[in-house]
């Protein structure tokens, strides 16, 4: 069973629906006792760094997360609080992969938040990663995002161009994590998400 991350800050309902159409069993808590002892760890997200790291702190879930050693799936405030630090408010993450969160810059002439379906191209070192298993490289996901993390290359699976090529899949260890929304990308998004349930 597959356990979701609930603080607060969640795109909590599109996920739950999303794992009902694939007929995946799951548990909504923010219990850290159960968060531990997880199989899978999911942390889904909207909003601001600085009030999903509070929400974190107040239900005790900081270390319980940084200590898990089993799939961990971030998405996209999930995967951004996964940072050393975030622009966003100035916010202290939670240093799991090492990086910074960044504004995109509205000097570029850009829409900010993007909005909308980009493409997702793979880094040399995502091509025999399961969590890719028929994902053909340059499928396009969905976003909404004013910022991106910028990562370590070596913790880079994917890059999306917006401006600047940013990273759009971040992997390190047992932590996985998109900065689009698979749960709001159709049945590109509902296999990738299956490809993490087999982990």
């Amino acid at each position: 069973m597959i356990t979701i991350i609930d603080y607060n800050s969640g795109n909590r309902g599109s996920l739950t629906n999303t794992l009902d159409k694939l007929k995946i069993k799951y548990e909504v808590t923010s219990d850290p006792e159960k968060i531990a002892i997880a199989s899978k760890v999911v942390l889904p997200g909207v909003g601001r760094a600085a009030q999903a790291m509070k929400e974190l702190r107040k239900r005790n879930l900081i270390d319980v997360i940084r200590d898990l050693k089993v799939p961990f799936l971030g998405i996209c405030i999930g995967l951004q609080v996964l940072a050393d630090f975030s622009e966003e408010d100035d916010t202290i993450c939670l240093s799991i992969i090492s990086g910074k969160v960044k504004k995109f810059s509205s000097e570029m002439g850009l829409k900010i938040p993007q909005i909308g379906w980009n493409q997702v191209k793979f880094a040399e070192n995502a091509k025999k990663d399961p969590l890719f298993q028929d994902i053909p490289d340059g499928s396009y996901f969905y976003f909404v995002n004013s910022y991106f993390f910028d990562a370590s290359k070596e913790d880079i699976r994917a890059v999306t161009p917006y401006g600047v090529e940013f990273p759009s899949v971040i992997k390190k260890d047992n932590f996985y994590a998109t900065q689009f929304h698979l749960e709001k990308s159709g049945e590109i998004g509902l296999k990738l998400l299956n490809n993490f349930l087999n982990l």
